[in-house]
């Protein structure tokens, strides 16, 4: 389920010869423009006019600043070392956007999806009803759908975006029914299994005057890979290439020459920093990942793809298919930055002129906590607060000092030990399932536990909206039998199929169960078969064992099918339930220590 930008504004506009334009379908046209036609200058109206979109992705409801190292965004300083700058909270991106916005006639505010879901408590709390109105006080136009926008089924999304009281704990707030979104929510390849249509719209035009520029909205093909069945079912995920294609070509027809893809896909760039330039030493050379083909197969009418899904920052050239330059963008994540994009749109041709890979690139904007707080996103979340704080700070455990989760690089994460050791513990009773492992998926781990406090709790203390926000998905937990051919197979599905193979996802493991993987390897040979092992005895092919594991994995979620083959499946209790009683009962006599995470073996 799963897996940012200075205060002051630097002007970039994709710039253009004066003999010589981008036309729609990426060939150069020869054109003259006459005198003032970039700046708009003049008392005629000016053949171009710039205009401003503002784009940002993978925001997961995160109102308040992200504590840990989601909370900041690493800056590449000019001797080539890093800088970790705090970045994120909706108080600060408010007033960033609105500053940004100054000063232009024509601007437009669009986001790659996953708006909603794995979010912190005080929007989760709420099913995200919270986000939807920050996000409408933003003023975003447009987003795609994200995987994450069908954690709680199809029925809740169209909820999210056209409003209603929630079906089940009805309204939140006396006296107030759920508006919705005042924005669109794209969804072309998704469609319905039985009628064949999109189950939401496909596209939207953004008008302003004589301006028009198309969005089409897609998220990746594989989000039933990284959603609970329950979640997806009886929708249909298409190809993102076949499906912008064929929607561009809709526009085309509808006389809409300027067209920009919101994707919820994206790629793995070669460095963090969110300044890193990842057209060095040529273009698109520095980013990998699925984004990749698909920016290079995508027709040439669409003019620039908005991005997402892998949480990372970057803006790249990556040529379309007809060999012209087209922007390729991420803002990274939980509004920590957003993308400011200067498109030229030439009113004769009613098309974006892009030029060559050599022009200046969209800039990446730190959503800085130096910038005054907006008040009205500050009375926002402090309205909500109110209503979740009955539950939100109630103490679930302590901690010695911080241990990393989300914001690990390494292929075990401590937090990740302690989930796995909480899951193990709850179900390893006979009459709670026997468990004698418990393996957790990293993408569910959403954040880091802090040992500084976020408010007025305490250092150290774990509180019921940490823990909630570190585990959102309320997944119920299950226990089944898995021989141990079928584990040795999970573990090698972390680094192979088409799932994983490009970008492997490490299962998190309980105490007592050890292996090695051998990165020097590939596929499924970095699993050293021979090194698994469980309380320090080898794994038996032909044994069955009892293994804990959410719901997710237990449906062959993260691409580990082989999980789905399990037999005698017992229901336990949530996730985040095994979670807190674990915290409160380890860390009753003295704080919880971070996790040595010694039980991968990693060879380099």
């Amino acid at each position: 389920m799963s897996a940012t930008p200075q205060r002051h504004r630097r002007a970039r506009r994709l710039t253009f010869s004066a003999l010589a334009l981008t036309a729609g379908a990426g060939a150069m046209v020869a054109a003259a423009l006459p005198a003032g036609a970039a700046s708009g200058g003049g008392a005629a109206k000016s053949r171009t006019v710039d205009v401003q979109m503002l784009s940002f992705n993978d925001f997961h409801g995160t109102l308040e600043p992200p504590q840990g190292s989601s909370g900041t965004v690493s800056e590449r300083q000019a001797d080539g070392t890093t800088k970790a700058i705090p970045a994120g909270g909706v108080e600060y991106m408010a007033t960033a956007l609105r500053d940004a916005r100054k000063g232009h006639e024509y601007s437009v505010t669009a986001a790659a999806g996953d708006m909603i879901g794995a979010s912190p408590m005080l929007s989760g709390l709420f099913h995200d009803e919270p986000t939807i109105e920050a996000l409408n006080k933003l003023k975003l136009d447009v987003t795609s759908v994200g995987n994450h926008e069908f954690d709680e089924g199809k029925a809740e999304l169209r909820r999210m975006a056209y409003g209603g009281c929630h079906p089940v704990e009805g309204c939140f707030e006396y006296g107030k029914t759920f508006g919705g979104a005042e924005f669109r929510y794209l969804a072309a390849n998704v469609t319905d299994e039985k009628t064949k249509r999109p189950m939401m719209s496909p596209t939207f035009i953004w008008k302003k005057g004589d301006v028009k520029i198309g969005f089409i909205g897609v998220t990746l093909e594989g989000t039933p890979d990284v959603v609970t069945a329950e979640g997806v079912k009886g929708l249909k995920f298409g190809d993102e290439v076949e499906t912008i294609n064929k929607y561009a070509a809709e526009l085309d027809k509808q006389g809409v020459k300027s067209i920009v893809a919101l994707i919820h896909e994206g790629g793995l760039p070669a460095s963090g920093a969110y300044n890193y330039d990842c057209d060095a030493p040529g273009a698109g050379a520095g980013i990998s990942g699925a984004i990749v083909d698909i920016a290079k197969n995508v027709d040439p009418k669409v003019d620039a793809l908005v991005t997402g899904h892998t949480h990372q920052a970057y803006s790249c050239n990556i040529p379309d298919p007809a060999g012209n330059p087209r922007t390729v963008t991420s803002a990274a994540s939980y509004g920590r930055l957003f993308t400011d994009t200067t498109l030229t749109y030439d009113r004769q041709t009613k098309d974006i002129v892009r030029t060559p890979v050599t022009s200046p690139k969209p800039v990446q904007k730190v959503v800085s906590r130096d910038l005054p707080k907006a008040g009205d996103m500050t009375e926002l979340i402090q309205r909500w607060n109110a209503l979740a704080a009955p539950v939100a700070n109630r103490p679930e455990g302590y901690i010695s000092a911080d241990v990393p989760g989300r914001g690990s690089d390494a292929p075990e994460k401590p937090l990740g030990d302690l989930i796995a050791d909480a899951q193990l513990e709850a179900l390893a009773p006979a009459d709670k399932g026997g468990a004698q492992l418990a393996l957790m998926n990293p993408g569910g781990i959403r954040a880091d536990l802090a040992y500084k406090a976020a408010g007025s709790e305490g250092d150290g203390v774990v509180t019921y909206g940490e823990s909630y926000t570190v585990q959102p998905f309320t997944n119920m937990m299950n226990v089944v039998d898995l021989t141990g051919a079928q584990l040795i197979t999970a573990l090698q599905q972390q680094v192979s199929g088409p799932v994983n193979g490009p970008s492997p996802k490490i299962l998190q493991v309980s105490k007592g169960f050890t292996y090695t993987l051998d990165a020097t390897k590939t596929g499924t040979d970095r699993v050293v078969v021979d090194s698994v092992r469980l309380n320090g005895a080898a794994i038996d092919p032909a044994k069955t064992y009892r293994v804990a594991m959410n719901e997710f994995l237990a449906g062959g979620g993260d691409g580990f099918t082989v999980l789905k083959e399990h037999k005698n499946k017992l229901v336990g209790a949530s996730d985040l339930d095994c979670f807190n009683a674990y915290l409160n009962k380890s860390s009753a006599a003295a704080p919880i220590a971070p996790p040595a995470a010694d039980r991968i073996t990693v060879i380099k």
